[in-house]
This record gives C-alpha cells, structure tokens and sequence, in this order.
C-alpha cells in the first residue's frame, strides 16, 4: 500500500461486506420473496455481487444482481441494466460510499412505478454529511470527515481492495 490514509484493508472490507450480508439474511429470514440487488456503477455492483454472493449461503431466495447507472454530479437520468418488475421484489440498492444521500435518493428513481416488498440501502462506507433524507439500512464502516476530505473505494477484478481519505 502507498502512503494513502487507508481506513479499510482488502480483509477488513471483506469481513464488512460478510457482515452486512448476514444482517440482511437476518432481516430476510422467514420471508421468500425474491430479491433484486442493485449496485451503483462502478464499485456499488462489485459490492451487490459480494452481498448476493454472501447471501447465497444464508438464504434461499431467488437473488438476483442488476446495475444501476447515473451520473453522480447531474444524476436525473438513471438506468437499470436490465428490465425488472420490482412489484413485490425486496430491493436493496448498494454503492460503495454515500456523502450526501443524493445518489442513493437518485437510485431510487427507477422503482417508484412500481410496488417494492421492501427498499433498503447498502454501503461499504457512510460518511456523516446529510444534505438529503437518505440513511442507509446496512454500513460497513461510518467515519466522520470533514467536507474536503474524500473518501475513494479501490476495486480490482472483482473484489474490493481498500478504501481510503484523500
């Protein structure tokens, strides 16, 4: 590792993502309704394909992962990489970090036509500045920084390799 501020290791962010998906299981447990994952591209899908994997032992729902893509700085147009009717699906929507709560409440555009079990909201690292009406359900790391600071979530192939402030 360089001289980066490093607030979650590759083992670290693997046990994170281990225990929010046995928090979910948790959660889930009794009720069959199939489950859709969505990651917010790019990091948020590594990380749905974590849970979803993780769940697998746990649960025996149909799970099923999609994409969700916007553009974080004007977020009104928003994706989903397949067609889903969400009717009666829970739904969580993962990302790797949240700031403000914007992209997470962007997120949701997608489902509001339709009438979800339940939504929930996962992410690796929740940062403690709220602009919008956004909390996530399941957070691996919560670190209070100030609003200059960055928080950046490496991935490579496949897998979340560290996380740190910049």
């Amino acid at each position: 590792m360089s001289n980066r501020n490093y607030i979650l290791t590759k083992d670290a962010a693997a046990r994170k993502l281990h225990r929010m998906a046995l928090e979910l299981a948790e959660q889930l447990n009794g009720d069959d309704a199939p489950l859709i994952i969505l990651g917010i591209r790019n990091s948020g899908m590594v990380i749905a394909e974590k849970i979803a994997e993780h769940l697998k032992k746990y649960i025996s729902n149909n799970i099923q992962t999609a994409s969700i893509t916007l553009d974080k700085v004007a977020p009104m147009e928003v994706t989903v990489s397949a067609p889903i009717d969400f009717t009666g699906l829970h739904v969580v929507i993962t990302d790797d970090v949240t700031n403000s709560g914007r992209t997470l409440l962007f997120a949701l555009k997608p489902l509001l036509n339709y009438h979800p079990k339940t939504i929930q909201t996962l992410v690796l690292v929740e940062r403690m500045h709220k602009m919008f009406p956004v909390k996530p359900d399941y957070v691996g790391l919560s670190v209070s920084t100030t609003l200059q600071d960055h928080i950046q979530v490496e991935v490579k192939d496949g897998e979340v390799t560290g996380a740190y402030i910049s």
